[in-house]
């Protein structure tokens, strides 16, 4: 055969695997998109990204922030994010409406919290009613714990004024009286308590405790696809878990300065939260009492099987 017609052929050979490879990955070639809030619920990705540990692991990432967890599931619905950083409220909404997603990770349970105005008469729950409540969206589970409490205490959502801000931007607002209270993930609760700008009302671990919050979401087409790039990031998750777990003062210096207002007391908000990895038997438990918990309140529709939200990993 001529040597023109074998160099022609090879080089379509090397552009068809080429094709291949990154078609496998999908348009992010081979790069892997990250969601997650800005939240220090998602420390295990700040510290893993800060002590290169994707790098070092052959894993090239692209870490994209959102406002809170129904905009994330949204992107990923879109197919701009094949991993995420999300709470355990928006993954199972967005599995039960179809996107082909499964939580592959625990990441933390509890460590949200309700704060009201410093000057307000607020004193508990029932005094909510009629004021102007902030959440960080109606997707989310801080939302979610907030119609819990409310109904455990008689009242419904429509009992409030509710209104939906960042998390950033809470602080700032029950110090302006744009708002009465908010309930919110850390380290913002605890950020509006230490500077004197609110007062805690009551903690999620109060509303329900131990319950999960944020979770390890992957696509469908992720876990197919990529089964040796899933399980290097739960294993730097896990390791970069285990570092915060034990050195929770450390780890605070290695998050992002746009979460971390104050290093001390960001050590402090670590050494108190509960962050986990995996998919052990107890924790899936949680969840599914957790899912059957939204379903009474008419958060979710109909209940979630097991296989419909967790990965068989």
């Amino acid at each position: 055969m001529d040597k023109k017609i074998l160099a022609i052929i090879a080089v379509i050979v090397v552009i068809l695997v080429a094709c291949g490879a990154y078609f496998a990955m999908g348009s992010s070639g081979d790069t892997v998109r990250i969601g997650h809030l800005q939240s220090d619920h998602d420390s295990a990705l700040f510290v893993a990204k800060a002590q290169d540990q994707y790098a070092k692991n052959g894993i090239n990432v692209e870490i994209t922030q959102f406002n809170n967890g129904g905009d994330l599931m949204t992107a990923v619905a879109a197919g701009d994010i094949d991993v995420g950083y999300v709470g355990i409220t928006p993954a199972m909404s967005s599995i039960s409406k179809g996107v082909p997603v499964k939580v592959v990770s625990g990441a933390q349970t509890e460590g949200s919290g309700i704060v009201v105005d410093k000057d307000s008469n607020i004193n508990s729950i029932s005094d909510l009613k009629g004021k102007t409540v902030a959440t960080p969206g109606a997707a989310t589970i801080q939302q979610m714990l907030l119609t819990d409490v409310l109904n455990q205490n008689g009242m419904n959502i429509s009992d409030i004024n509710v209104t939906n801000l960042k998390a950033a931007q809470m602080v700032d607002a029950i110090k302006s009286d744009q708002i009465d209270a908010f309930i919110i993930w850390e380290p913002y609760s605890s950020i509006a308590v230490q500077t004197g700008e609110g007062e805690l009302l009551m903690n999620s671990s109060e509303i329900e405790s131990g319950h999960p919050c944020c979770c390890i979401v992957a696509t469908d087409d992720f876990i197919a696809n990529h089964p040796d790039e899933l399980d290097t990031i739960l294993d730097i998750h896990e390791n970069a878990t285990n570092y915060i777990n034990e050195n929770p003062k450390e780890a605070a210096e290695l998050l992002p300065e746009d979460i971390v207002p104050d290093r001390d007391i960001q050590g402090q908000i670590l050494e108190n939260t509960n962050f986990i990895s995996g998919l052990d038997d107890e924790y899936k438990q949680n969840v599914m009492d957790f899912m059957n918990l939204e379903v009474k309140l008419g958060v979710l529709e109909k209940p979630l099987t097991e296989n419909q939200i967790f990965a068989d990993i």
